[in-house]
């Protein structure tokens, strides 16, 4: 063995999902003809960000806006975020109780460093983005939900009861990342509840149970979805809940770098003093531009009608076609879309045997199967903490081609139908 480095950077799990989309970018750049589902990212040549937010950001470069902007986010893009979030989702807050980074994982980062100590109980449903990693960094217990289909892969108030007492922090996120699938009205209502009840029992003093709620995608739902949020539903919550949020995927904006936290002003204060030593800040151009860009309603309305139908013509069209194989006889299977740029698709193969007489023996035996014959990569669910068997992925559209969808889908028909 070579030289020791510190537990946590010798015990840490690198992102199967920043591998995977390493290993298929590789492959298409040596010309291999693969239709990418994998990134939770956008192609800027197919959704590029809102033109008027382009305009704003380099109109500040120009206006020479290069210098560090304040720790905690600048004065005026806070207030800007204050005032769209009230317009937008009815939620009141103020600028003191909000925090700008260099979008939502500084900002998860220093939420579970100042809430969560070694040891403490961190309880968050799989699968789900990154709590795992998050919570070995706190070197904290895993409290882990394994969700299902029958309930769309959301945790329900039924499954966390048991599992709340104690635990310092319970990890949301609605609509979900990698599911695309949401919190309804009631069942968020029962959880929030719980959180209430919770720390009711607990004596002055002890450390409550915050809820941190990552939004990300709140407002890229379809048909008759709602995004409901905790504290809007129960105000009690306000409290005890921290908001993730960003420009990152409402506006393609994943590189700009511009996301937000608010939540109790001494939570989001701690949080503050943290980033302040790891200085992820969102640059300064950009966040004068975003700053101008939130107060633009109609740029943004006539923006998010045209990104959302795109990607929900996306979603539905896979979605629909997946169903046609379904009914063909095939071992497949998708959960209807509700929300963000996510498909839930499921590829019970395992035990299916190739032309060659392979046998599919693992998911991962899957997982290559689909890429080498149908030329389609998707994240397995196991990526994001689910079962190493679950026969479940998640396919994203941000770099989908609605003339590429057709193909897809007739490349892995005849993928399917190899098998025996």
């Amino acid at each position: 063995m070579g030289e020791q480095l510190s537990r946590l950077s010798e015990t840490l799990i690198g992102s199967e999902i920043v591998k995977l989309g390493g290993e298929i970018r590789e492959r298409i750049n040596q010309g291999e003809k693969i239709f990418n589902f994998t990134v939770g990212d956008f192609d800027p040549s197919i959704f590029p960000i809102p033109q008027a937010l382009e305009d704003e950001i380099v109109q500040a470069y120009r206006q020479h806006f290069t210098n560090y902007p304040a720790g905690n986010g600048n004065a005026d893009l806070r207030q800007a975020i204050v005032d769209f979030t009230s317009s937008w989702e009815a939620l009141d807050y103020r600028a003191e109780e909000c925090l700008v980074a260099s979008g939502g994982r500084p900002l998860i980062y220093a939420c579970f460093r100042a809430v969560v100590d070694r040891g403490d109980k961190v309880v968050y449903a799989v699968p789900s983005w990154n709590n795992n990693h998050y919570t070995h960094f706190c070197e904290a217990e895993h409290v882990v939900v394994e969700a299902g289909p029958e309930n769309n892969f959301m945790p329900t108030a039924s499954m966390l009861a048991p599992r709340l007492k104690g635990a310092s922090l319970l990890a949301l996120c609605s609509p979900q990342n990698p599911t695309g699938t949401t919190f309804d009205k009631e069942e968020l209502e029962k959880i929030c509840d719980l959180v209430i009840a919770e720390n009711a029992s607990r004596a002055a003093g002890d450390k409550k149970l915050y809820v941190l709620f990552d939004q990300m995608y709140g407002h890229l739902t379809y048909g008759d979805i709602k995004h409901y949020n905790p504290v809007s539903l129960r105000p009690a919550m306000r409290e005890y809940t921290l908001f993730i949020d960003a420009i990152s995927k409402v506006f393609a904006a994943t590189g700009v770098r511009v996301g937000w936290s608010f939540g109790p002003q001494k939570l989001i204060n701690k949080m503050n003093a943290i980033l302040s030593h790891v200085g992820a800040w969102a640059p300064m151009a950009e966040q004068k531009a975003t700053a101008r860009f939130l107060a633009r309603k109609t740029d943004i309305e006539n923006y998010l009608q045209h990104f959302k139908a795109e990607l929900e013509f996306r979603l539905r069209a896979i979605h629909q076609g997946i169903e046609q194989l379904q009914q063909a006889g095939h071992p497949v299977a998708a959960v209807p879309p509700q929300a963000a740029i996510y498909l839930t698709v499921k590829f019970d193969l395992r035990g299916k045997k190739t032309k060659s007489g392979k046998v599919l023996a693992t998911q991962a035996d899957v997982s290559a199967y689909l890429l080498a014959e149908a030329k389609l990569a998707v994240v397995p669910f196991y990526a994001f903490g689910a079962a190493a068997d679950s026969p479940w992925y998640r396919l994203s559209v941000g770099t989908c081609k609605k003339e590429d969808i057709t193909g897809m889908l007739t490349l892995l028909g005849n993928a399917l139908t190899a098998l025996q």
